[in-house]
């Protein structure tokens, strides 16, 4: 529901943001399904392009009327986040718990703090104090709707490929579930120029649109031939799962070849398990491994991804649905009915006169 809040001035190190857009990503059902450990209630969103309007101390790379991108958070002086894996910060409160680094939160509601720094931004709303470690400057020109989506789900997809897996040209590519996440691997896939790219998914639209963005094969899950025709494949040498569904992991990994390598960026269930044969594992030199935003720094990645979107490598039009904010159940909705890719939330260009916003709390 849509509700008036009053935001803190911005703290050192942050910034008020006039939001334009934000992005709807799995990451924000499963926080609002008590999935991930958010405190409720609270202000999610996580993929925020918008104008910055105020600054608090110590910002010297943005000033008042910067066009800015948000992605998520991190402390930017830990070890982890020193040595390029900002997505493993020790100070994991940035992400899904919500709060600055002492545990406070910049939005009040009637009166109480709530969870408000969601992934050191909570864009669904108005407007938003965020954090600038992971913020990218954005050009003037370019549609905040289209560029939300390069804040995580679009980044993590196409991370995951050049980054965490490491792909070349020479390898084959398999990728499990293509929504968001798993199409943005199929535009990296086709961007790196990989010989095979194969898309698994339940819904036949997705896998057309797959085999538009690039793949070489589509396969239906629900196919009863699905799992010869992975066979039949002789192994690809890469493959990505976006489901976190415990049987397509293993569906996934036995589709590698010899020392290939299956990197996990789907968000699992609570408690989910996965069991493979440990001699399968041993004997073939297979490989499995977690990603995080496909181990992508958001400053050096999303640059990358702007200019593939310039050069028209990157067609996100045909990923993105756009919603007016108000809309925002019926996006949610449209999601997981799985008749939309990726919502995004247009906000009112009109901003309020008071520090009271409008913040869609779950």
């Amino acid at each position: 529901m849509l509700e008036p809040c009053t935001l803190s001035a911005p703290r050192a190190g942050e910034v008020l943001v006039r939001l334009e857009a934000c992005g709807i990503c799995h990451t924000d059902l499963a926080a609002k399904d008590h999935e991930l450990g958010t405190p409720m209630p609270a202000v999610l969103g996580h993929e925020g392009v918008g104008v910055i309007e105020a600054v608090g101390g110590e910002v010297l790379d943005f000033k008042p009327g910067d066009r800015v991108l948000m992605s998520f958070g991190s402390c930017g002086h830990c070890d982890r986040c020193q040595h390029g894996s900002p997505g493993y910060c020790r100070s994991a409160h940035l992400g899904f718990t919500g709060t600055r680094a002492d545990g406070s939160s910049p939005i009040t509601h009637n009166g109480q703090h709530i969870t408000g720094h969601f992934f050191a931004q909570s864009s669904f709303a108005t407007h938003a104090i965020a954090s600038t470690v992971n913020m990218v400057p954005l050009p003037a020109d370019l549609p905040a709707a289209l560029m939300a989506p390069l804040a995580c789900g679009v980044q993590t997809g196409m991370a995951s490929v050049f980054i965490a897996l490491n792909t070349q040209s020479h390898d084959s590519l398999a990728v499990f579930g293509c929504g968001t996440v798993g199409l943005a691997a199929i535009m990296a896939a086709k961007i790196i120029g990989c010989r095979q790219i194969v898309a698994f998914d339940l819904n036949e639209d997705r896998l057309a649109l797959a085999r538009e963005l690039g793949a070489t094969h589509a396969i239906a899950a629900l196919d009863p031939t699905a799992k010869q025709q992975l066979k039949q494949l002789d192994g690809v040498s890469r493959a990505l799962d976006c489901t976190g569904v415990p049987d397509v992991i293993k569906l996934a990994f036995n589709a590698l070849k010899p020392q290939g390598v299956l990197a996990c960026a789907g968000v699992s269930k609570p408690g989910s398990q996965l069991t493979l044969d440990l001699a399968t594992l041993l004997y073939s030199g297979r490989s499995i491994r977690g990603t995080i935003e496909g181990d992508a720094v958001p400053r050096t990645f999303i640059p990358r991804m702007i200019q593939w979107y310039q050069q028209g490598l990157l067609p996100l039009e045909k990923l993105v649905t756009t919603f007016d904010f108000a809309d925002i159940n019926h996006a949610v909705a449209a999601m997981q009915a799985g008749t939309v890719i990726k919502p995004v939330l247009c906000m009112s260009p009109a901003p309020p006169a008071t520090h009271q916003y409008r913040t869609a709390i779950t």
